[in-house]
C-alpha cells in the first residue's frame, strides 16, 4: 500500500488550520483523583464512573477543541491526527471534536443534496478507532448539547506516560 503524496496546496491549508487551532483554556486543570479509580460497569472505556457521569451531564469543560466544518475529508483527517497528538503532548485529557451534523433539513430537491453530506460525522468515529489514533484515546462519546450535542464528540485522551 503506497501513501498518497500531499500537494503543496494541501500542506499549506493544513499548516494554516494547525496554526489556527487554539486551546479553550491556557492550561489543563489537574484531574482530581480518587483513591480507587475503576471503570465500573462502563466496561473498558478508560474513564472512571464519576468522570463518565460528569461527561454525560456536560459538567466537564474540554481542554481544547477543533472544528472540522468545511474541511475536505483528507484535510480533516490530517488536522484531527495532528490536533490529538498535540493535545496529548500538552497534557490535555478532554478535547472536543466538532464534526457538524450533516444536513439538518431533508430537502432532497436541492442541488447540494445530490452529493454526499455528513461525511465527517460518519468518518471521524472510524478514524478515532484506527490504530494510529486509538492508542491515544481512552474514551469517545457524543458531546453534551451545550458542547454541540450530536454534531460533536468528547474525546478523552489517555494519560502521558
Amino acid at each position: 500500500m503506497s501513501r498518497r503524496v500531499t500537494s503543496d496546496e494541501e500542506r499549506k491549508a493544513f499548516e494554516q488550520d494547525f496554526r489556527e487551532a487554539r486551546p479553550i483554556r491556557p492550561a489543563p486543570k489537574p484531574a482530581r483523583r480518587k483513591s480507587a479509580e475503576t471503570s465500573g460497569s462502563k466496561g473498558h472505556s478508560g474513564v472512571n464512573g464519576a468522570t463518565e457521569e460528569r461527561l454525560r451531564k456536560g459538567l466537564v469543560e474540554p481542554d481544547a477543541r477543533i472544528d472540522l466544518h468545511g474541511k475536505t475529508e483528507a484535510a480533516a483527517h490530517r488536522a484531527l491526527s495532528s490536533f490529538l497528538s498535540g493535545a496529548r503532548a500538552r497534557g490535555h485529557r478532554l478535547v472536543l471534536v466538532v464534526t457538524g451534523k450533516g444536513n439538518p433539513r431533508k430537502q432532497e430537491s436541492t442541488s447540494w443534496m445530490q452529493s454526499p453530506h455528513g461525511v465527517l460525522k460518519q468518518m471521524v468515529p472510524r478514524w478515532l478507532a484506527e490504530p494510529e489514533l486509538a492508542g491515544l484515546i481512552a474514551s469517545v462519546r457524543p458531546a453534551h448539547v451545550r458542547h454541540g450535542g450530536g454534531g460533536a464528540l468528547y474525546v478523552y485522551l489517555r494519560k502521558n506516560r
